[in-house]
């Protein structure tokens, strides 16, 4: 037991050959490599862009104090009885 044999890979193969027919095999295969194609240079073009964007430090704002004490409310509650 173990990894797949060469006969299990000529199983895979005639499968793939069975379904999808083999005039829609190199053309699965060329637009599988044309995506991946597109995929790499899509990542490269975005690693480029991250190491242009480098953040900048941020500059400290001046902070305003702000009184948040309210004034002390009496309630002045009357029952009636």
């Amino acid at each position: 037991m173990g990894g797949l044999q060469p006969w299990h890979w000529v199983i895979v193969i005639a499968v793939f050959v069975l379904l999808f027919g083999a005039k829609k095999l190199p053309d699965a295969a060329r637009s599988l490599g044309k995506s991946m194609r597109i995929f790499k240079s899509e990542i490269k073009e975005m690693q480029a862009e991250s190491k242009g964007d480098e953040p900048k430090p941020a500059t400290p704002i001046a902070s305003e104090r702000v009184d948040t004490t309210a004034p002390e409310q009496q309630s002045t509650d009357r029952h009636t009885a």
